[in-house]
């Protein structure tokens, strides 16, 4: 078995096309994401063993058969770091309609989302506790989505962070590839700096169209709920900025 920690095993694993161990790759990309600690109660546990055999999604499942998943061939909405996925619970909730595939890094997330997703009754939701490039690149076919998620990603405040917030070019690109052409790519932010980066990001980004007009921020649409984050920056007295782009081509 190959260990991917020992590097005499790295000429055993799978490379990228450019000759790379993939595992080597991996951790040579910049991360937008720390894996942060986190308690879980027992009850969460259980039901984080219990429906993950259900609703959870893997890597080595390969590209996806979005019929086979949900049984149906409505359309896919994929939300990338839903938190605690309060908001993704209601939305799956109101849009029966509609299949979501939740990602997320952070295990009491992803518990609380399944214990909340039994709660309500929906069963048009899975996840995946993976990296995101990771299961863009592995799991999500092309031009497969109508909709893609980014709510409250995390801002990277200080500026030499900047390089680490997920909204780059390439991942525009990357987003854009796994998108139906008139598919959204749908971002929020309560950071104004963050909405101003992707802004300058979205603007230039090849094959895509501001729905709002260019340069323009789009009205927080009613389909996305209120979040925490949302309910907190408002008492506080800051803005949320929406921009949802379309695929042209």
């Amino acid at each position: 078995m190959t260990d991917k920690h020992n590097p005499e095993s790295i000429e055993a694993t799978e490379k990228d096309e450019h000759g790379t161990p993939k595992d080597v790759a991996f951790a040579k990309r910049i991360k937008s994401f720390v894996v942060r600690a986190g308690r879980m109660t027992e009850l969460q546990r259980e039901t984080y063993a219990r429906h993950m055999s259900e609703k959870g999604l893997t890597l080595d499942m390969g590209m996806l058969d979005y019929a086979a998943v949900f049984g149906n061939d409505n359309p896919v909405v994929l939300e990338i770091g839903f938190g605690m996925g309060k908001s993704l619970v209601e939305m799956c909730q109101a849009n029966p309609e509609l299949n979501y595939i939740g990602i997320e890094v952070h295990t009491p997330g992803v518990a609380k989302l399944l214990r909340d997703a039994e709660d309500f009754g929906v069963e048009n939701l899975r996840v995946f506790e993976w990296d995101a490039i990771e299961v863009l690149e592995q799991c999500i076919p092309d031009a497969s989505l109508q909709t893609m998620q980014l709510y409250f990603p995390d801002p990277w405040h200080k500026k030499r962070h900047n390089k680490r917030r997920i909204v780059q070019p390439k991942f525009a690109q990357d987003i854009r590839k796994k998108l139906k052409v008139g598919g959204t790519f749908h971002m929020a932010t309560d950071w104004e700096p963050y909405a101003e980066h992707m802004l300058e990001v979205m603007e230039v980004a090849e094959g895509y169209e501001n729905t709002a007009g260019k340069g323009n921020y789009h009205p927080r649409p009613d389909f996305r709920p209120l979040t925490k984050f949302e309910n907190r920056g408002e008492k506080l007295g800051h803005g949320v900025w929406d921009l949802i782009y379309a695929r042209t081509v």
